[in-house]
């Protein structure tokens, strides 16, 4: 009955038909990787940034292109290289003659949909340039103040740390991503479906009939709904429970911060939205905590040369916290 009444709180009727309408367009191209998909709409929905982790050839920066291509938004791509300066994403002031004055001239952060592929190639210098723009959404050059368009949000791929040529990403920076997903090879049946599609047809055309379904606006007013989702006080103590666990737990040198506990509400509210229920549930925290955590701890030496990851540290984690009921 309880079940009921919060079913009739919200109607999500229409953002539950704009997910579909999203899957179905990036579906066009990409087969299988069901759970990448879900999760950078879920970003999307939760206002966060997501860095997607995978070796290459798996579609990551094809998905995000995809996405944003299915958006009525701008979007700009930056391709991160060990040469990359700080004012080739932020900007650079420009002396103008005619005026004999300098003026600001936008890198290509200043769009709503970034994608920068392969960010772990670029040095420590240039990815602290994203420090100040994915968390306050706005540039300071010079002394001046340039807010973003908002909406705004940062999909970054990248490489494992282990491949050739690539730098440790700053645990700050990492702390302002929303999620990491990791993405693993498709499976031979899936693969076997990439084959078919790539034999009868080019990758151009079926990127384009990838068609926008979803305005600014009305990201903005799902963005809202999101927000407005109920979430009872015993899950507010689960999702604190689990972080705390984390800055305790003998194989974690680096626990989480408190954006971490933020992040696992935003993200399982928007799953929880998503799937048709304007309540939260433990499933929904239980299902975000990994891609939420994972690039936000670091597992002690020893544990990682026993073959410990994050992810098994976090399932134990999980699975010792009382889930409430």
């Amino acid at each position: 009955m309880e079940e009921q009444l919060f079913e009739q709180r919200t109607d999500l009727s229409g953002l539950q038909s704009a997910v579909e309408n999203l899957k179905n367009e990036i579906g066009k191209v990409i087969v299988g990787q069901g759970a990448m998909i879900e999760l950078l709409l879920a970003g999307l929905l939760a206002d966060g940034h997501v860095l997607i982790e995978g070796v290459p050839g798996v579609a990551k920066t094809l998905t995000a292109k995809l996405m944003a291509r299915s958006l009525s938004t701008g979007f700009s791509r930056i391709q991160f290289t060990p040469d990359l300066m700080p004012s080739d994403v932020t900007g650079t002031s420009v002396f103008n003659p005619k005026e004999t004055n300098f003026q600001f001239r936008h890198g290509p952060i200043f769009s709503n949909i970034v994608l920068i592929d392969e960010i772990n190639r670029a040095p420590a210098k240039t990815q602290a340039a994203l420090f100040e723009v994915m968390e306050e959404k706005q540039v300071t050059v010079d002394g001046t103040t340039y807010p973003l368009e908002l909406p705004f949000m940062v999909v970054a791929t990248q490489n494992p740390i282990e491949q050739e040529g690539t730098y440790h990403l700053p645990e700050a920076q990492l702390d302002r991503f929303l999620f990491k997903i990791n993405v693993s090879y498709p499976t031979q049946q899936e693969e076997l479906q990439v084959l078919m599609h790539h034999h009868s047809s080019t990758l151009a055309s079926m990127v384009y009939e990838v068609q926008p379904v979803l305005s600014a606006h009305e990201l903005k007013t799902l963005r809202d709904q999101v927000r407005e989702i109920h979430v009872e006080e015993k899950l507010f103590l689960f999702i604190t429970s689990i972080v705390a666990a984390t800055r305790t737990n003998k194989n974690i040198y680096l626990g989480a911060s408190p954006r971490a506990s933020i992040g696992i509400l935003n993200g399982a509210k928007a799953l929880a939205a998503m799937r048709g229920r304007d309540f939260l549930t433990p499933d929904d925290i239980i299902y975000v905590a990994p891609p939420v955590l994972r690039h936000r701890i670091v597992i002690t030496p020893e544990n990682e040369m026993e073959g410990g990851t994050s992810d098994n540290v976090i399932e134990q984690l999980i699975q010792a916290v009382e889930i409430p009921r």
